[in-house]
């Protein structure tokens, strides 16, 4: 299981929301160890960034307080900086597993241009994201999954690249918590004569993967947009969680071009975790 786990927050509401009501259902999932980090964003604060680093420092431990009354040790980090590098860097300092951060709204991903630290540091960060997709209705946060329950049926998006390595790695570290699991492949590629040819190669390379996972998968070969049969078979099979890796490519080709990651993170209705492939 995730073990380090690292929670940047801002204090926003949803922050706040999302430490409170969900972090306490993971931490009985084998965390050992919480890290709380805020960054005062220098491109925001200037001057004023070393005297609000005393006060949030104060409102962190205060939080950290709360929170070691569920039996887990919580280290309290205090940066000032560009929020989603600093976070990136104290995940590599502190040797984190998995990253947890919530998100508001479908377009997370595309707001990059006023600075949305969600997005900016699954793009930063080698290490595992899960990001918690919250919506807002009548003044009250809600996610469409319970955090006790997120990786009781994982969607596992493979494409048989060195990248589906890592991804089954990842899910190893929480097979115990899976009751049974979707494991997809999309054909969007090939001549539509090596169709029937390309499904059972996939069959085969699924099969193959499953073998390596100890928790129940059953496994699905779709023909069409990668980001469409996940987040279509997503909602089909009632999944917990997506997980999908994010391939290293240029800011500006991602921007342009889009992936199949941004787009499962900007359509998903639940959580999805982000597996970086560099």
């Amino acid at each position: 299981m995730f073990g380090r786990i690292l929670y940047p927050t801002d204090f926003s509401d949803v922050s706040l929301h999302a430490l409170r009501n969900c972090i306490p259902k993971l931490l009985p999932l084998g965390v050992r160890e919480l890290h709380l980090i805020h960054v005062v964003d220098i491109t925001v604060a200037e001057f004023e960034a070393f005297e609000l680093e005393d006060i949030y420092r104060e409102k962190l431990e205060e939080l950290a307080r709360e929170l070691e009354t569920k039996g887990v040790k919580v280290n309290p980090i205090v940066r000032i900086g560009i929020p989603s590098i600093e976070i990136a860097e104290v995940a590599e300092e502190n040797d984190i597993d998995l990253v947890v951060i919530p998100s508001m709204g479908e377009n997370i991903w595309r707001t990059m241009f006023v600075g949305s630290t969600a997005s900016n540091l699954a793009r930063a960060t080698k290490r595992p994201v899960l990001l918690l997709k919250y919506l807002k209705s009548d003044d009250k946060f809600e996610l469409s999954v319970d955090c006790a329950e997120i990786f009781k049926r994982p969607l596992v998006s493979l494409d048989f690249s060195k990248c589906s390595i890592k991804i089954i790695k990842i899910v190893k570290e929480f097979e115990e918590l899976v009751d049974e699991g979707i494991l997809l492949h999309s054909i969007d590629y090939g001549k539509v004569e090596e169709l029937e040819h390309n499904i059972d190669v996939a069959k085969k390379n699924l099969e193959k993967s499953a073998k390596g996972i100890k928790a129940p998968f059953e496994l699905e070969v779709l023909v069409g947009s990668a980001s469409q049969a996940i987040i279509g078979t997503s909602l089909a099979k009632g999944a917990t969680l997506i997980v999908i890796g994010k391939k290293g490519r240029s800011f500006i080709k991602d921007l342009l071009l889009g992936s199949t990651a941004e787009r499962v993170i900007r359509d998903s209705k639940i959580p999805v975790l982000l597996v970086p492939c560099e």
